[in-house]
């Protein structure tokens, strides 16, 4: 069994945040592998939303903390120990300031890097559960990122927002199944599908100089003609004009 984390503040006003992208993983998750309740119904358990399925042969148990960001560690610490599991048991899902946005990384401990939620989970469990790494980008102004990180997800930026969140629900199973590197391979294959070749082929449809074509037919009026044929009907000629001349003759004679 396996504990899912999915990192943001509680509410509509922050749902559509960079900071809840974690909140936005989880959701996904519980949608294309149809775990219960559905999205919105979270069973009210450990101070979260609650959700459980299967991924593979594992258990999932997915947790949402209402506990607001700075607080989560209270809600995980709680769930962990009811399922009695141990710290490399939870995977949490959560926005990386400082990684590209899109991308999505994934490793097992290290550091929080300021992430208060991050922190939380670690003074209450300790450092060593999995973590995915979801890019929402640095703003690149120290000043500018309390506004980014708690600001809503630009339009222009909703398709690759969706296309990361999807990848890493799609490849959830290899997280469950203790795979990390399996799951980042098919995350950056689905988030960057490989271009199909285009071949050595001319493409259907397409004009091509190596294009062959039915061989014309001979034009047998132009065939010069050679050898006993041509004396033959040479002769011929021959008869059929001193025949012609014979009878202009005769009716000259008959007028």
């Amino acid at each position: 069994m396996r504990l899912f984390v999915g990192l943001g503040n509680p509410g509509s006003k922050y749902e559509n945040n960079r900071h809840n992208i974690g909140f936005m993983a989880v959701d996904e998750i519980v949608r294309r592998h149809n775990f219960l309740p559905d999205v919105g119904d979270g069973k009210k358990r450990w101070q979260s939303l609650t959700h459980e399925g299967r991924l593979g042969a594992t258990k999932i148990v997915i947790i949402k903390p209402q506990t607001f960001m700075n607080e989560s560690g209270r809600a995980v610490g709680e769930a962990m120990r009811f399922f009695k599991l141990n710290p490399a048991d939870v995977v949490v899902f959560y926005d990386e300031l400082d990684l590209a946005f899109g991308k999505v990384k994934a490793k097992l401990g290290g550091g929080s890097a300021g992430h208060n939620g991050i922190k939380s989970i670690a003074a209450h469990i300790g450092p060593d559960f999995e973590r995915v790494r979801l890019g929402i980008g640095h703003p690149g102004d120290k000043a500018r990122v309390h506004g980014h990180v708690l600001g809503d997800f630009a339009k222009s930026e909703l398709g690759m927002r969706d296309d990361m969140v999807g990848a890493a629900a799609e490849a959830a199973a290899w997280m469950a199944d203790g795979d990390r590197a399996r799951f980042l391979t098919e995350v950056s294959s689905l988030i960057n599908p490989p271009r199909p070749s285009s071949g050595v082929g001319p493409k259907v449809g397409a004009h091509s100089d190596n294009k062959k074509t039915a061989p014309k037919a001979a034009k047998t009026e132009d065939k010069p003609q050679s050898g006993s044929n041509a004396s033959n009907n040479n002769a011929v000629g021959g008869v059929m004009a001193s025949a012609l001349k014979a009878l202009a003759d005769k009716l000259k004679g008959e007028k």
